[in-house]
């Protein structure tokens, strides 16, 4: 895009008057009734605490099967040792150490959006922009840090 061409858009964009609010918004009931059509609330924002509770509830159960799977796993990691003397072995245990801290860090996930969608539901007066900023929260805190899995790379 050539520069005369933005700044044409940019002109074009300002004479809009794009300072004024447009909402987007159901055609209006013919039938004059405000409530958004005859289906019984048709338009109308809904929340339901029981499913807020449920979804964390569900994020819940994650970690508790995150925990019971990672038990099954440290029963088959015992007897390996990374001083053992095999090479295998070594590999092994960087992956499993690996795979310990992503599940610690998975479950500590499941923890905190579940008790975001709990308290979610209990408050409901609360503004999309303050439950948006707890989520935010959650994924600054636990994906931007989190290692990539399977091991380190030992001059590969």
């Amino acid at each position: 895009m050539a520069w005369d061409e933005w700044e044409q858009l940019k002109t074009a964009a300002v004479e809009r008057n794009t300072t004024q609010m447009q909402l987007n918004q159901l055609p209006a009931d013919p039938g004059g009734s405000t409530s958004g059509g005859s289906g019984g609330g048709a338009g109308k924002l809904r929340s339901d605490k029981a499913a807020w509770t449920k979804a964390g509830e569900g994020v819940g159960s994650l970690q508790d099967d995150l925990g019971k799977a990672w038990v099954k796993v440290e029963s088959g990691q015992t007897g390996l040792e990374k001083g053992a003397g095999c090479l295998t072995a070594a590999a092994q245990q960087d992956v499993y150490d690996s795979w310990r801290r992503y599940v610690k860090d998975v479950s500590e996930v499941c923890d905190g959006l579940a008790g975001v969608l709990e308290k979610s539901g209990n408050d409901q007066l609360r503004t999309d922009e303050a439950i948006k900023d707890e989520i935010a929260k959650l994924k600054t805190k636990y994906y931007e840090d989190m290692p990539a899995t399977g091991g380190r790379a030992k001059g590969q």
